[in-house]
């Protein structure tokens, strides 16, 4: 990899002073490395030590300090860990890749968010049966314990080196280095890369790892550039850790909703609508009652529902600042000589109804909510099944308030947020503060007031937050609402804003007590988020088994043998007069089938009926999931499925 980090500081005469973590110091001689460091306040630590973080900057074990400093070791149980352990089995893998196929180049291998991967050079494919024998090489090299060792060099030096070993692709990340910047080379062995680093002690603390998958690449990510090929890897600490990610995989992939949309025939994605989805009966039923849902608690929270239009003029984003901030993501055309847009997001058009009529103090807060359909213009190859789209809805909302009422009004969404994700089944929730980002609209006294309301409502919530510097929308600071699903994986959802800005731009204003004029707070609020992506979520969440309430059908009434169907459609009407939803399978197939093709498609009640069941009007009640059976009568049977079925605001 290519890239610069700075010189070794020059050391300080007569002794320096480590500050630790827990404020106590340590003296050391005219200079010292992160490893005595370590040895010095404990044996364990020093077996234990990956790196040093120095000032704030993370740096290798053998780093010189020869300053006064801030010092905290750095373990396998830090955040850090990660990423060191993966940037040092990138090069291990590149160093087993080059000695089992040479002649291969490497170019840039960093350690991402997952894992860590590696772009090659090479005339010949990588094939899915090489990955075991890289691991296998990869294994001696850790099972070796090579030192990483840091190498400074001159950019001539580095020039000749990489010109002798035929790696263009190395000489041209050389020549990108600016100016003035450090040369630096990373060995273990004989073996060596142009590196930033740092990287930890040896090979042989990497850990566990595991190679993923080979795909392409461009280089420098430009396909008018040479195709590369890119092997995935993953590296933990710990072959224990590797195994619960591996296990994470696979459910992942099992809970994948594009494969469940297709085998519950929920929805689909084709060509000819890029970044669309189109809803099929049972997937729009669930989507109508998530709706219904949300509507029932919005409406019993004060909300009023609007609608907006779907092209509005450029004139009104330029107004907002939408047009200058967001313009890259809008989709527009042209008619009547005019430049229209479709909307990527509600809050313009919220503020024109705001508008309409001018507003008392006593009015506020005014609560409004849109199922806003919105459109963004995303990257092709970012679009993902039914969670990344091009045209999606927004269970958005806008709450116009006074200031004194920003906290209040903040506690109360942070209460219905809560609620509302605990009856979708989503109880682990974490809290990001996400302050001002570099390109913002608004001067900085306007966002000082906006951080400190949000601050103090995020206190009144009683609510931690870990902060998430430079994320906030560019007219506002927001919290962001993270659940964390069912096999530990977060997906950031529901949103809070506080915006001085957007009021200002698009001169909102109520008449105060004091009769005059004064500008609204507008809160910017969304639970679910994209509608589209948080029924996504919940298909992955529950494995396609959703909660009675929830599912499409709901019940399934087979038949056991054909001289039972005329008494299989008088319980399916029976239980559709109850309010329920429900198929009828009188086909001639075997019951056994019928179970297993309806389980399949995630249904959660089976209903076999047969001659037996006829003549006692009952029914053989089978969940999905379980194999035991439970004989009712049909009038019991619709009285649990009622009590059931019923949403959670609705259950007594």
């Amino acid at each position: 990899m290519a890239s610069a980090v700075e010189h070794a500081p020059d050391i300080a005469p007569g002794g320096i002073v480590i500050t630790l973590p827990d404020g106590s110091e340590r003296r050391f001689g005219s200079t010292t490395t992160g490893a005595e460091i370590a040895a010095s306040i404990a044996k364990s630590l020093a077996k234990q030590a990956l790196a040093v973080e120095v000032d704030g900057v993370l740096r290798d074990l053998d780093w010189p300090i020869g300053t006064y400093a801030g010092v905290r070791i750095v373990t396998g149980r830090d955040p850090e860990a990660l990423a060191l352990i993966r940037h040092d089995c990138a090069h291990v893998m590149a160093e087993a890749v080059q000695d089992l196929f040479p002649g291969t180049q490497v170019t840039i291998g960093p350690p991402i968010e997952n894992g860590f991967y590696y772009d090659f050079a090479r005339n010949e494919p990588f094939h899915p049966e090489d990955l075991e024998r890289i691991e296998a090489r990869m294994a001696e090299i850790v099972k070796a314990d090579k030192p990483f060792r840091r190498e400074e060099v001159s950019r001539a030096e580095a020039h000749r080196r990489f010109e002798a070993m035929g790696e263009r692709y190395k000489l041209e990340l050389l020549d990108a280095i600016p100016e003035g910047e450090p040369v630096t080379l990373y060995h273990q062995g004989e073996w060596f890369d142009l590196c930033r680093g740092p990287h930890g002690p040896s090979t042989g603390r990497i850990g566990a790892f595991k190679l993923m998958k080979i795909a392409g690449a461009y280089w420098r990510g430009d396909a008018r550039n040479a195709q590369l090929q890119r092997i995935y890897g993953t590296a933990f600490a710990s072959q224990k850790e590797l195994d619960a990610h591996l296990h994470q995989l696979a459910e992942a992939e099992r809970r994948d909703h594009r494969r469940l949309g297709r085998e519950m025939g929920l929805f689909h994605i084709q060509e000819e609508a890029t970044g669309s989805v189109f809803w099929h009966p049972k997937g729009w039923r669930i989507w109508q009652e998530v709706e219904s849902y949300m509507r029932r608690r919005l409406d019993a929270a004060g909300y009023q529902e609007v609608k907006t239009p779907q092209l509005v003029d450029r004139v009104l984003w330029e107004r907002s600042g939408h047009w200058e901030k967001f313009r890259e993501h809008m989709f527009t055309l042209d008619a009547d000589e005019r430049v229209l847009a479709l909307k990527p997001m509600n809050c313009p058009c919220h503020v024109q109804i705001f508008n309409q009529a001018l507003k008392s103090y006593r009015e506020l807060p005014l609560r409004m909510s849109e199922f806003g359909a919105c459109h963004r213009n995303e990257p092709s190859g970012a679009l993902h099944g039914i969670m990344r789209v091009r045209a999606f809805t927004q269970d958005d909302a806008h709450i116009f308030c006074t200031e004194d009422q920003v906290t209040a009004e903040s506690v109360a969404f942070c209460e219905l947020l809560r609620q509302v994700y605990a009856d979708f089944g989503f109880t682990d929730v974490s809290v990001k503060f996400s302050d001002r980002p570099t390109v913002r609209a608004g001067e900085d006294a306007t966002w000082d007031r906006a951080e400190q309301a949000l601050r103090d409502a995020t206190e009144a919530a009683g609510l931690e937050t870990v902060l998430n510097p430079g994320e906030g929308a560019f007219y506002g600071p927001k919290l962001e609402f993270v659940l964390r699903d069912a096999i530990g994986r977060d997906w950031q959802c529901g949103t809070l804003q506080v915006d001085f800005v957007l009021p200002e731009r698009l001169d909102a204003t109520y008449v105060g007590a004091d009769g005059a004029r004064h500008r609204p707070v507008m809160l910017h609020r969304a639970i679910l988020g994209s509608m589209e992506r948080f029924l996504g979520i919940l298909i992955e969440h529950h494995a396609g088994r959703l909660p009675l309430w929830l599912a499409p059908v709901q019940i399934v009434v087979a038949t056991v043998t054909n001289d039972a169907d005329a008494y299989a459609r008088e319980v399916a009407a029976a239980l559709e007069g109850a309010g329920l939803r429900v198929d009828c399978d009188t086909r001639s197939d075997k019951i056994s089938y019928k179970v297993r093709e309806h389980s399949l498609a995630k249904v959660p009640l089976i209903m076999a009926v047969g001659g037996r069941e006829a003549a006692e009007h009952s029914v053989s009640l089978r969940r999905l999931g379980s194999q035991a059976q439970e004989a009712l009568s049909l009038d019991a049977a619709i009285a649990m499925c009622q009590r059931e079925s019923a949403a959670p605001d609705r259950q007594t």
